[in-house]
């Protein structure tokens, strides 16, 4: 959608309703031709002898979505007034729905490759709610330029101000003009006050393989094999099918058959990780706006761009899966209201990258000058007592599991390899247990409070401290007896609760006391 011409940074007349670009003529079929081309070949095949009926008929669905095109062109409207963003259509069904622009959160722009073609974007305007539906509008499409000036409009407020004592950490020069956007077809011009926080840097790619997205690859490709052979009338679950398999598999050993599977997957994995990491991050840019709010732009084939007020950032998150782990890596997150987690990929500020980096990007959206202030701070360990409990937790599962196997090992024959098998849980319990130990800890710095615990996903939260809004002690009888408690803290951002646990039960009346001085009773 857009507005009638005008001239370059005039203001939208707010008493007047918009009508659609008429490009969307040209870009609803285009993206509707992945389903319709299918379509048109079955019926130009299956219809034989029929001659201007069966041409007729494979037109229809083209007609039919050429048709919902005009409909859209002629029926939907938009505009922004002072207070509110409106947005009316339909043709036999009538809707008209509006937002406050006081309750304007976030002003995303997306654009896949039929948007990009005619220079169009789709943008996304959002209050936060949880309702999908009522909480946002969708204005698809607009010229790119013009989804530049509705998204700094929208957004334009008076920008909060950093507490005392506290200075951005981003250390670039501002951008100048030409140096250009990183995606051309999602954003024209950058204004010389954006500052860059970080880009995506091409040694990054090594961590893409040790993500779970190459999972979803594999997924994806048996899945198309599996579609491709029922086509050609093969059931690759048949018995028959399997059999043969088998005979022609006998013939290998079986250590060449598990090394070529296994080789296959990972190749697959790697390949599909990587394939979805350009797609999705490609000409990553993270910048802080003249507004005061961090922009994130990356895509390949769609683009996406989302921002980010500073007013409503109450912390940053830095992940560390186990993969990723062993290798440096981690990820960075907002923790943040008002943010779709669908669209803004759960608020993620940085792709798989170096354990420092994550650190420095999280600093720098915290608006900290040293990372030590934030998600990177010295950590307070938890009493020898929480060592304990996760050895106990870990150790009793897998000590069970020993015991049934042992038991069965002569009476069930085909479990006699699962007896040696369990033995090695043991140690692998007590080194996970070790390592959620070593993992766990807390920090009270002068704006944020720094929580860490995990294991297979090491997790380091900055929490800021005056965007706490309850607490929540709670103690489990194992966690009396050893004198423990957990301490939930309460915000209305992100996860909206974030644990310390297992910390003795004074140091968590002290942090409360600490935090929100006089909260607690005294006496």
């Amino acid at each position: 959608m857009t507005v009638e011409p005008q001239s370059e940074g005039a203001e939208l007349t707010e008493a007047a309703w918009q009508r659609l670009d008429p490009r969307v003529l040209a870009v609803f079929p285009l993206r509707q031709a992945g389903a319709l081309i299918p379509v048109v070949v079955v019926l130009l095949i299956s219809g034989q002898g029929q001659g201007g009926w069966q041409l007729l008929a494979a037109l229809a669905p083209v007609l039919v979505v050429l048709g919902i095109g005009v409909t859209r062109w002629a029926t939907v409207r938009y505009r922004v007034g002072e207070e509110r963003v409106e947005l009316r259509g339909g043709l036999i069904h009538r809707e008209q729905r509006s937002l406050r622009r006081d309750r304007v959160r976030t002003v995303d722009l997306r654009a896949n490759p039929a948007h990009r073609i005619f220079g169009l974007t789709v943008v996304e305007i959002g209050t936060g709610s949880s309702s999908t539906k009522e909480g946002r509008l969708s204005l698809d499409a607009v010229p790119v330029a013009e989804g530049e000036r509705l998204r700094a409009r929208l957004l334009s407020r008076s920008p909060s101000a950093a507490p005392a004592g506290r200075t951005s950490a981003v250390s670039t020069a501002e951008t100048s003009p030409a140096a250009g956007p990183s995606q051309p077809g999602l954003d024209p011009t950058l204004g010389q006050r954006a500052i860059e926080v970080a880009r995506l840097h091409p040694s990054w790619l090594r961590y893409a393989p040790l993500t779970g997205s190459g999972l979803v690859a594999v997924g994806a490709v048996v899945g198309t094999a599996f579609r491709v052979a029922s086509d050609a009338g093969l059931d690759l679950t048949s018995w028959v099918t399997l059999q043969i398999a088998g005979d022609e598999l006998t013939a290998v050993p079986l250590w060449m058959e598990i090394a070529v599977i296994a080789l296959v997957v990972l190749l697959m994995a790697g390949l599909g990780s990587l394939v979805i990491y350009l797609e999705g991050w490609w000409g990553y840019r993270l910048t802080r706006e003249p507004d005061d709010t961090l922009r994130l732009r990356r895509g390949l084939l769609t683009t996406r761009s989302l921002s980010v007020e500073q007013g409503r950032m109450r912390g940053a998150e830095v992940a560390e899966p186990l993969l990723l782990r062993l290798v440096g890596g981690a990820r960075c997150t907002a923790i943040t209201t008002g943010l779709d987690a669908k669209t803004s990929n759960r608020g993620a500020l940085l792709p798989p990258a170096p354990i420092a980096e994550a650190h420095r990007v999280a600093a720098a959206a915290l608006l900290l000058t040293d990372p030590s202030s934030g998600t990177d701070a010295p950590l307070v360990r938890h009493p020898p007592a929480a060592l304990r409990r996760r050895l106990t937790r870990a150790l009793l599962p897998a000590v069970g599991i020993a015991l049934l196997a042992w038991v069965l090992h002569d009476t069930v024959p085909w479990l006699d390899w699962a007896w040696p098998g369990a033995l090695l849980l043991l140690p692998l319990a007590a080194l996970l247990a070790a390592d959620r130990y070593r993992n766990l800890g807390h920090a009270l710095r002068p704006d944020y409070l720094v929580i860490s615990q995990g294991s297979l996903i090491r997790r380091r939260v900055a929490l800021q401290r005056r965007g706490i809004i309850g607490w929540q002690l709670r103690q489990s009888p194992p966690q009396r007896w050893a004198g423990l408690a957990t301490l939930d803290a309460v915000t209305a951002a992100g996860a909206g609760r974030y644990s310390v646990v297992d910390v003795p039960l004074a140091r968590a009346v002290a942090l409360v006391d600490q935090v929100n001085p006089g909260l607690l009773p005294t006496g």
